[in-house]
């Protein structure tokens, strides 16, 4: 089975939407016979099939992605994944990238490259809340966080609320079946709290689960969101090795919002306050700072 195929199966058997899965691999199936995979090699393959795979309906999760570092054997293997994923949040603090104090008493708190998983994330976020608590106003700074893991959206969405259970979010997988994320009353160190002003700030780059945390916060109307209008990419994905340098990633369950309804999916979030991501933090502080 070629590469191209083994993708087209994927999406049959895994894409969240059965109805558009078919139509997905239909294009793959034709371009294949057509000979438009002919002779490329990998980097030029990933482009040109997923260029085709999101032909349909604009799928920025649904990908061939290439890697020049060889993927290990069990590149998708959820325990094996976890165990990478926790090593290399032990070389981003968890993800923590920047806890400081402006001026005027307003916390900055920046999570990237991602929200990586609880087990990872936990205790620099929940060290990084605490400390935040201490101020009068919080900016979550999000323009770098490329996406994560779903449960940490929720862990984050905890701090910035009271201690009753919140609803923030539900996938919904291919079978019509939801996984709800509710908020904890027990979480690591201390909350923030659901009163003092939240800003979060977002750019071209925040995607996926960073956009769910934006969106999650806007509709709870827990916080301002500052920025960039996001890419617009609402689905959970896995991740499949389908040779030693590609990994396909098909879209298998998508966000529902308890508030909404739906989702930012291809339209992206869009901000309280629309300006340019690089000018983002100096608005955010000038609306949130207390005046001496």
């Amino acid at each position: 089975m070629t590469i191209v195929e083994q993708v087209a199966a994927l999406v049959d058997e895994h894409y969240v939407f059965p109805a558009v899965g078919p139509r997905i691999s239909a294009v793959l199936r034709r371009r294949l016979d057509e000979g438009a995979y002919a002779g490329l090699e990998p980097e030029a393959l990933a482009t040109r099939v997923t260029t085709d795979l999101q032909s349909v309906n604009g799928d920025r999760h649904t990908r061939l992605v290439f890697h020049a570092d060889e993927l290990p054997a069990d590149h998708g293997d959820d325990a094996a994944d976890a165990v990478r994923r926790g090593a290399l949040a032990a070389r981003w603090a968890g993800g923590v990238t920047r806890a400081e104090l402006l001026e005027g008493n307003v916390a900055v708190v920046a999570l990237a490259p991602i929200l990586f998983p609880p087990a990872a994330a936990g205790e620099s976020v929940g060290a990084a809340m605490t400390w935040a608590r201490r101020s009068s106003a919080l900016i979550l700074d999000l323009r770098r966080c490329l996406g994560g893991d779903p449960r940490t959206v929720t862990l984050v969405c905890g701090y910035l609320v009271g201690d009753e259970r919140v609803h923030v979010n539900s996938l919904r997988d291919r079978h019509g079946d939801l996984t709800q994320f509710w908020t904890s009353p027990a979480l690591p160190g201390r909350r923030f709290g659901p009163e003092r002003p939240v800003a979060v700030l977002t750019g071209a780059d925040t995607f996926s689960s960073a956009e769910e945390l934006a969106y999650d916060l806007q509709q709870l109307g827990r916080a301002e969101v500052i920025g960039e209008r996001t890419p617009g990419g609402a689905h959970n994905r896995r991740a499949f090795r389908v040779h030693p340098h590609l990994e396909a990633t098909i879209s298998v369950s998508a966000a529902v919002n308890p508030v909404t309804g739906t989702n930012w999916e291809g339209v992206g979030v869009v901000p309280d306050v629309e300006v340019p991501a690089a000018d983002a933090l100096d608005v955010a502080h000038r609306r949130l700072r207390v005046a001496p």
